[in-house]
């Protein structure tokens, strides 16, 4: 049966839409790019004066994208009842832990109809609630989307191929996503499956700081399957536990981004994962990184939720075990390596051809 749409489509097919990125981190900065780029009108929030006066002036975001101009109509403002106002779609890059803060403050600048797109990948910490639930119960008059998938910030400023996946209800919101941010170097496939799309972006970032770990340790490229695909097992097993559809996990949003994440020192949640097997503390590894590794928060998550719900999360509760409780890295690889083997695959569909 088709999906009803009673508010009529949003038409994005010319060039010169205005758009609304809130968020002036590195993910913000490389859509306000992207966008800017496809010949939109940017309204690009961010709570610093000084950061959007150096990009008013310069067209750089030195922080979070030295060397990288922002080319196209971008402009920066920390007024963001103006950039909401004057925007047809929004984007959300806020770091996790200010997510409902800021869209709750500013609740009455949304419209109706208004479509509002969520790019952090992370979890509320109290109710273990995803970003796009946060968003249909702080401004429930919006149609919500939430885009995710293996997209390296550097990387889309650099222009190189890149794909992601835009997760929404409302098929007018991934068509409009769709058009507004694909082109020669990025390509935008469609979901509908919203809290599996959104709940593999912020798992992921767990398993890519054990990638790193790993990594640091020189535990071999054998390991780093073992690690990837049963990382992959764990975080689909217990996203379908909450509701999400198994298929997920097999695309750009689940399996894609976790092997960027897990493979890249360009990833966040990688370096500090890195850091630590090299034997730095988890706060300096932090403090050195200079920006936002979600997965720190998100592991606490994850685990006391897995173990509220009875989900075997055995590299979740290794790694924190490593990071919180000051295990040794060689006994929790070597309790992880003496568990029970139990089945590789965690989803079995019906054979429909019979031989």
């Amino acid at each position: 049966m088709p999906e009803k749409n009673n508010r009529g489509p949003t038409d994005v097919s010319q060039t010169g839409h205005d758009v609304a990125v809130l968020g002036g981190g590195s993910f913000g900065s490389a859509m306000a790019k992207v966008l800017g780029e496809n010949g939109h009108t940017v309204h690009f929030w961010m709570r610093d004066e000084a950061q959007a006066d150096e990009i008013r002036n310069t067209g750089i975001n030195s922080r979070y994208m030295p060397d990288v101009p922002l080319t196209g109509d971008i402009q920066p403002t920390t007024s963001l009842p103006e950039a909401v106002g004057k925007a047809e779609i929004v984007f959300v890059a806020i770091p996790s832990k200010a997510f409902r803060s800021v869209i709750r403050e500013n609740s009455s600048e949304f419209r109706e109809g208004q479509i509002v797109v969520s790019l952090t990948k992370g979890i509320e910490e109290h109710g273990f609630k995803l970003m796009s639930e946060i968003l249909q119960e702080e401004i429930p008059r919006s149609r919500i989307g939430v885009l995710s998938g293996p997209n390296l910030a550097g990387e889309i400023v650099s222009q190189d191929l890149t794909a992601t996946v835009i997760a929404a209800k409302d098929p007018d919101v991934r068509r409009t996503v769709q058009e507004l941010l694909g082109c020669e170097y990025l390509r935008v496939y469609a979901n509908v499956d919203v809290y599996g799309v959104e709940l593999a972006g912020a798992l992921k970032n767990i398993y890519a700081i054990v990638a790193g770990l790993a990594s640091a340790r020189n535990l071999g490229e054998n390991a780093k399957a073992m690690l990837i695909t049963r990382g992959l097992a764990e975080m689909s097993r217990f996203a379908v536990s909450l509701g999400a559809n198994p298929m997920t996990f097999m695309g750009l949003a689940g399996v894609g981004d976790l092997i960027v994440t897990c493979t890249s020192p360009k990833s966040r949640n990688y370096r500090v994962g890195y850091a630590v097997g090299n034997g730095q503390a988890l706060d300096e590894a932090v403090a050195e990184l200079g920006q936002v590794a979600e997965g720190i928060y998100t592991l606490k998550l994850v685990k006391e939720k897995s173990e509220a719900i009875g989900i075997y999360m055995p590299l979740v509760r290794g790694l924190y075990e490593i990071l919180y409780d000051g295990a040794s890295i060689s006994a929790v690889i070597n309790s992880l390596m003496m568990s029970v083997q139990n089945s590789d695959v965690e989803f079995i569909l019906p054979r429909t051809i019979s031989q």
